[in-house]
């Protein structure tokens, strides 16, 4: 029962009722002082009125008009830095093969959007397809970087390099994300999915640690910028040249 009720009762009472006795007098004064204890003393308010008088006062001014900005602050601040080389100078590294360095600006462009390393996303990208836009696998991966059609919304062009690349470069930054920003577990996340991260790595699949092993190797290289990279080689002799094979017939 709340205060206002309690006083509303009080009011309608008839002035003529019957003395009351002791005992139910004061029963009744116990019964008021209860349901006086929900109500807040003045001198309490009055206390509380003082106190965020003096405070208002003495907090800056700036702080009451850039309240409204403080949720915006902490989200930017939150937002995990682009995992980018000292030597980085906005082009991907040259040690990528002609195939994927024809795509070498809108892979700076696609990673600038998502906070990529371009390089990061160039060397998937190289891991997947080589360059090739209108490749698909067994699997059903499509495209550049070779993304599962459940990525996609209805209507989209899966092979369409602006799209597969939104998309891909959309989960890749997810798997960066929820690696740390360890981007050789990204692009295992990326390979074999989110829960890769959590798991040992002798329960991967084959082509999971495969593809961790040469994702890795080939990026650290990228993010020295250098022109030739043994891993890359590596690669391409145990298999990745007939990947570029077919990205040459397509250009």
């Amino acid at each position: 029962m709340t205060a206002i009720q309690s006083t509303r009762r009080q009011t309608a009472r008839p002035r003529s009722a019957p003395a009351k006795s002791k005992s139910t007098a004061a029963k009744g004064k116990s019964k008021q002082s209860k349901r006086r204890s929900f109500r807040i003393p003045f001198a309490d308010t009055f206390k509380q009125i003082a106190f965020f008088s003096v405070l208002f006062v003495a907090l800056p001014f700036s702080v009451y008009f850039s309240a409204p900005l403080w949720g915006t602050q902490a989200a930017s601040s939150a937002a995990p830095p682009p995992l980018i080389s000292a030597s980085y100078s906005g082009r991907i590294a040259p040690l990528f093969t002609p195939e994927v360095q024809r795509w070498g600006e809108n892979i700076a462009r696609w990673a600038s959007v998502h906070q990529l390393d371009p390089n990061l996303l160039a060397t998937v990208m190289q891991i997947e397809s080589c360059g090739d836009d209108d490749v698909s696998s067994s699997a059903g991966a499509q495209g550049l970087f070779q993304v599962m059609p459940f990525h996609f919304t209805a209507g989209e062009v899966m092979t369409d390099p602006e799209t597969n690349a939104r998309r891909g470069a959309d989960f890749l930054a997810f798997c960066m994300d929820y690696a740390n920003n360890d981007s050789s577990l990204a692009m295992a996340c990326y390979n074999g999915g989110p829960s890769i991260v959590h798991r040992d790595f002798s329960t991967w699949a084959n082509e999971t640690q495969r593809y961790y092993r040469w994702g890795s190797t080939i990026y650290g290289d990228a993010r020295q910028n250098l022109a030739q990279s043994e891993a890359l080689n590596t690669w391409l002799n145990a298999g990745g040249s007939g990947l570029c094979a077919i990205a040459r017939q397509d250009v």
